[in-house]
């Protein structure tokens, strides 16, 4: 059946006039250097209706997305009481009130529970429930990944794993459903990704399970499925359900990759049998077309197919249509439109987002931590976020603001240490002294393995060698090498922020807190067994939040979900418990981690135990004199 296109909204010739002269104001913008703290006077929704296919649906914690829009972006949650707040504009058309957010978020810790539609049709966003491949997703932190637009603060949606947004079906208005033509676009980081499955943007299931291809219509920017692909990753691809598409086909040559700090990632579908990818820096330039052709042949495992799609209308955010919700993304600003946009109006929503200036990327609780080396440096790897393979890693400066600063563990307990999507690797994979260390696409070699020591060293297992700054040296620009272990400044190195790994107690159990991811006080913390994720494939068991604990030296404190490990009432006597509070740095919040795996509670010089060495889920925590017994070890991976 042949779907025809809505036709194009009719202005009169000044409104034409006038929209061309916008078009051209955009273009040029980006040459006159830094704009001021004003929008643009169209958004991209005003656009996207000017030529006929306007906003069913359109959200950005960072700015309005209509020119005359005066509403709400999104709300916080503080954790101290559980108040909110919405956060808006700072005028019609403008910029995100982050002065808003910091003030009511001061002193403790916020999350966003609600993402508001600017369209008419108000398809807000919420965490999004349990479904068949995840658990239930928290929200987002508030404040993890903070960002300029327009020269104004403003934040992010950091979505990493187990974080997502959805609205169903049963309650949005204006999304396509059945055969029905969409558009969409998003920007999004090209340096905060992962392989695994998926952090999408779009039209998903009305639940949350998989009911074959052609039933969800999304965006995915990321390394899925990206074996034998070409260019330099992060793809801009469609998940389409039962299959992520660089194109026609799951991976398709012609589709180079967007790297950028930002991108801008556009997806239309005219739900018969054709479809559309593009991809560009939302910092600079155009659009590249990476994919305008038929959507895919064949069927899937349910014996569906593609053409004709079979679009259920719900709208999800950072996780796939059945909740598999183990990829990563940064999120800036996003819509979904009625009908197949025009080339025209894609290249003038990117050049608008272009003169709005984004800049800054993840930090504070953003993906990933940085690593202190010698002289006060980070593990830094050589360019300016690019991130290529062989790319030098070295000693420079700590950067707030640098991704490729921003080190993880892959997730799955296999020892590497990665950012921007590639592996620190020895050089060749060889084992050799002296040898230097480099980017790389993960792969598993030994030369990707890397154990932190007691003594602050990295280790390298398969040569039995550290990593080191060559003969103490700290000048920005040092590139990092492997050498004897011998314990000198030179190999020592800090993990600052935070850890998204488990501590591990005995018998392989994980600290953790009472409750399920119950971000309140007094919760005791126990042993539990670690509900870390054991696999990259659907049916992997999701991450607890409460077991993923992050070590902040600077103040001695061990938190996880925005409160403190805390001695209860703050007492310095043998055998008291403890427990999550909020942060006020007394005496019972501060932790020192010990060379022999105990970590030390100064204030009254007990260790962290597990009471005669009881490994059972529940155990509860308490302070005790320090013995160096197996219930007292903890590896803070």
């Amino acid at each position: 059946m042949h779907i025809q296109s809505p036709p194009l909204h009719r202005r009169g010739l000044a409104a034409v006039v006038g929209l061309i002269a916008l078009v051209l104001a955009l273009i040029v913008a980006p040459l006159a250097g830094p704009a001021p703290a004003e929008a643009a006077t169209d958004g991209p929704c005003d656009i996207y209706a000017s030529a006929g296919t306007p906003c069913v649906a359109a959200y950005s914690p960072a700015r309005a997305l209509y020119a005359s829009y005066n509403g709400p972006l999104y709300q916080v949650k503080r954790a101290s009481d559980g108040a909110t707040r919405n956060i808006g504009v700072l005028g019609a058309g403008g910029y995100a009130d982050a002065a808003a957010q910091d003030a009511f978020c001061a002193g403790t810790s916020c999350v966003i529970p609600v993402l508001y539609d600017q369209s008419a049709n108000h398809n807000d966003l919420t965490p999004a429930p349990a479904g068949e491949q995840g658990a239930a997703n928290a929200p987002a932190d508030a404040a993890a990944l903070p960002i300029t637009v327009g020269g104004a603060k403003a934040y992010g949606l950091y979505l990493p794993p187990g974080v997502a947004y959805r609205r169903s079906s049963k309650v949005t208005v204006g999304t396509a459903r059945g055969a029905s033509p969409e558009s969409m676009y998003e920007v999004a980081s090209g340096t905060n990704v992962n392989s695994a499955c998926c952090s999408d943007f779009g039209n998903v299931e009305t639940d949350t399970v998989d009911t074959g291809a052609g039933h969800m219509d999304t965006l995915n920017l990321s390394t899925l499925g990206a074996v034998g692909a070409t260019g330099h990753g992060p793809w801009v691809q469609a998940d389409l359900e039962e299959g992520v598409f660089q194109g026609k086909t799951f991976v398709w040559t012609p589709n180079q990759g967007n790297a950028s700090k930002f991108v801008t990632a556009v997806l239309k579908n005219n739900g018969v049998d054709t479809f559309a990818l593009k991809g560009g820096n939302s910092q600079s330039g155009g659009l590249s077309t990476w994919y305008n052709g038929a959507l895919p042949d064949g069927t899937d495992r349910f014996g569906s197919t593609w053409k004709p799609m079979k679009l259920e209308g719900s709208i999800g955010l950072g996780a796939g249509g059945d909740n598999s919700n183990r990829g990563t993304q940064s999120f800036f600003e996003g819509v979904m439109t009625s009908g197949y946009a025009t080339d025209a109006a894609e290249n003038a929503v990117q050049a608008n987002i272009v003169a709005q200036h984004y800049d800054g990327v993840s930090t504070g609780g953003g993906p990933g931590r940085q690593i202190v080396g010698p002289g006060g440096k980070c593990v830094d790897v050589s360019g300016d976020d690019t991130g290529g393979n062989l790319a030098v890693v070295q000693l420079w400066d700590c950067k707030t603001l640098a991704a490729d600063q921003r080190w993880t563990g892959s997730g799955f307990g296999d020892g590497t240490l990665n950012t921007l999507g590639r592996c620190l690797d020895v050089d060749g994979n060889v084992t050799t002294l002296g040898t230097g260390v480099e980017l790389y696409d993960c792969n598993g070699v030994p030369g990707q393995q890397w154990i932190p020591q007691a003594d602050g060293s990295i280790k390298n297992p398969a040569s039995g060698l550290c990593l080191d700054a060559p003969n103490g040296n700290t000048a920005n620009g040092t590139p990092l090498r492997i050498w004897t272990c011998n314990g000198a400044p030179a190999q020592k190195f800090q993990v600052t922020t935070p850890i998204l790994h488990p501590v591990a107690g005995a018998a392989a159990k994980c600290v953790d807190v009472a409750g399920n991811d119950l971000n309140v006080n007094n919760q005791r913390v126990q042993l539990w067994s670690c509900q870390n994720v054991v696999t990259g494939a659907p049916g992997g068991n999701a991450e607890a939040r409460d077991q993923q604990w992050t070590y902040v030296p600077g103040d001695q404190s061990v938190r996880t979900i925005g409160r403190c490990l805390d001695v209860i009432d703050n007492v310095t006597t043998m055998g008291a418990g403890v427990q999550l509070h909020d942060c006020n740095g007394v005496g019972g919040q501060h932790w020192v981690p010990q060379a022999n795996g105990a970590i030390l509670n100064p204030a009254s010089g007990y260790c962290l135990d597990a009471p005669n060495g009881a490994t059972a889920d529940g155990t509860a925590l308490r302070i005790w004199d320090c013995n160096g017994a197996p219930a007292q070890t903890f590896t803070l991976n």
